[in-house]
């Protein structure tokens, strides 16, 4: 049954008739396929359903009365579509408008909020949604929050105005009540740290508010005591023209100090011992101006917003976050890198493995794409879960190691394929195969444990720098 098989992870689905050469038939079809473009392309970008039934013969093979004699001079409108090669039916999208009176509640609830925050989370026009929470940052005061999906991480101004090391400060448990807000304001999707999750959750009781685009509900937490439709930049635009620097100093102060006690351990952990993280660190600060990046789930996502500083410059980030998993991830990269040009994805072992046939289309497009594999033969991310002391189940049935030699894959497709000696070594190994034209495979081995010990290590020596810092400060 293909009935809304994807349930509501598409943004449209149409079951279409039987084709039958009709008047009435073609033209539905064609304002269906407008429909389909219209809402693949809205504010909520995703993928549409059509669900097309065909009879037999599926070989175009002419067939006696298939179209009747005289249809085209009769039906023009439903055999050609418009004359002038124009959308049979164009559908502008429509933008959500936040009321004067919702807009007005949020600038006084602002103006009495010294100890505000803004929390911007994956964004389906982070080009968009970006530089309009950094404006409204400017404007308030308020420390920014951005995640690496935002469009507020990787742009120009980032540096001044976003905090990128949350997931790693927020676990320092006596930050979580220095750190209480008397208001948030969210942008975007569910971030992609567990711990901001986490300390979203523990402030509940503060005016929390939701700011939609008007196409999903975004508080899985049930913690927003107040949720505005209206599309995200146009709304932080409208607040920024309105406002004046509201937060407290010794607020702003928290935040920053928080951030710039975690920064220098971090780096001195991802150059001194480099791990997976650096890999994704390295990536970031190769990649050209206004080049694309796909991440993974599972990991790299997690380490690309733990470990990676902002950046003055735009970097365009994608992932499959949502309905998250392995499926399709290459292909995902393939796709952008034929839309965007030069593009560099880092995906893990097994979802490589996983969508292996995406290699194809890398291959005979010659698309400008680099995969950088972290290979640690296995489900890594599994290691930071309570299963992982359960053996022999645990590696049976969630690490799964392959010990596969993923060059065979390379060749197989005849990509160019580059084995580095380890995560501290991609940096060099990347800027070669961004020079080069079409694919490359980049190959950077680690060890699944050593990879578990030193993400531990790093959290804890941020926590104890954080207490440190708590207790020399008067």
């Amino acid at each position: 049954d293909q009935v809304r098989l994807y349930g509501e992870h598409v943004r449209a689905f149409h079951e279409l008739p039987e084709p039958e050469v009709t008047d009435v038939k073609l033209r539905h079809l064609r304002q269906v396929a407008c429909r389909a473009m219209a809402d693949a392309r809205a504010p909520h970008a995703g993928p549409v359903h059509l669900n097309l039934p065909f009879e037999k013969p599926l070989e175009p093979t002419p067939v006696t009365g298939d179209v009747p004699e005289g249809f085209q001079a009769e039906h023009p409108l439903a055999a050609t579509g418009r004359p002038d090669g124009s959308p049979f039916t164009t559908i502008h999208p429509s933008s959500v408008e936040a009321s004067e009176a919702a807009l007005q509640h949020l600038v006084e609830a602002i103006q009495a909020s010294p100890r505000g925050l803004i929390v911007c989370g994956p964004s389906t026009a982070p080009s968009r949604t970006g530089p309009a929470a950094l404006a409204l940052a400017r404007a308030t005061g308020y420390p920014l929050i951005a995640d690496p999906l935002s469009g507020a991480r990787f742009a120009p101004g980032a540096p001044e105005h976003a905090l990128a090391h949350a997931d790693l400060f927020l676990r320092a448990p006596d930050l979580l009540e220095e750190l209480a807000p008397d208001l948030v304001l969210r942008i975007g999707a569910t971030p992609t740290s567990k711990h901001l999750a986490a300390y979203l959750a523990e402030h509940q009781h503060a005016h929390q508010v939701v700011i939609d685009p008007g196409t999903r509900y975004m508080d899985h937490l049930a913690s927003a005591s107040t949720y505005l439709r209206g599309d995200p930049e146009h709304t932080c635009q409208h607040l920024a023209r309105r406002l004046q620097p509201v937060a407290d100093a010794a607020w702003q102060r928290a935040w920053q100090a928080a951030e710039q006690a975690t920064a220098p351990v971090l780096s001195e952990a991802l150059d001194r011992h480099p791990y997976e993280a650096t890999v994704l660190r390295d990536v970031t600060q190769a990649l050209p101006d206004g080049a694309s990046l796909f991440v993974s789930n599972s990991m790299p996502i997690r380490d690309l917003d733990a470990a990676c500083p902002p950046q003055d410059r735009a970097i365009n980030v994608h992932a499959n976050r949502g309905a998250s998993g392995i499926d399709g991830i290459t292909s995902t990269a393939a796709g952008i890198a034929a839309a965007t040009g030069p593009t560099v994805a880092v995906v893990g072992d097994l979802a490589f493995l996983h969508d292996a046939n995406g290699l194809q289309a890398v291959a005979d497009e010659q698309l400008p794409l680099v995969l950088v594999v972290l290979n640690n033969d296995g489900g890594a991310i599994f290691q930071h879960l309570p299963i992982r002391d359960h053996e022999p189940p645990f590696t049976q049935r969630f690490t799964t190691p392959h010990g596969r030699d993923l060059s065979h894959l390379a060749a197989l497709h005849a990509i160019p394929f580059t084995r580095t000696k380890g995560p501290g070594a991609t940096a060099a190994a990347l800027q070669q195969a961004l020079y080069e034209e079409g694919p490359h495979i980049l190959e950077v081995p680690s060890d699944r444990e050593d990879n578990h010990r030193r993400h531990e290590d790093v959290a804890q020596a941020v926590v104890d720098e954080i207490q440190r810092h708590t207790e020399e400060t008067p």
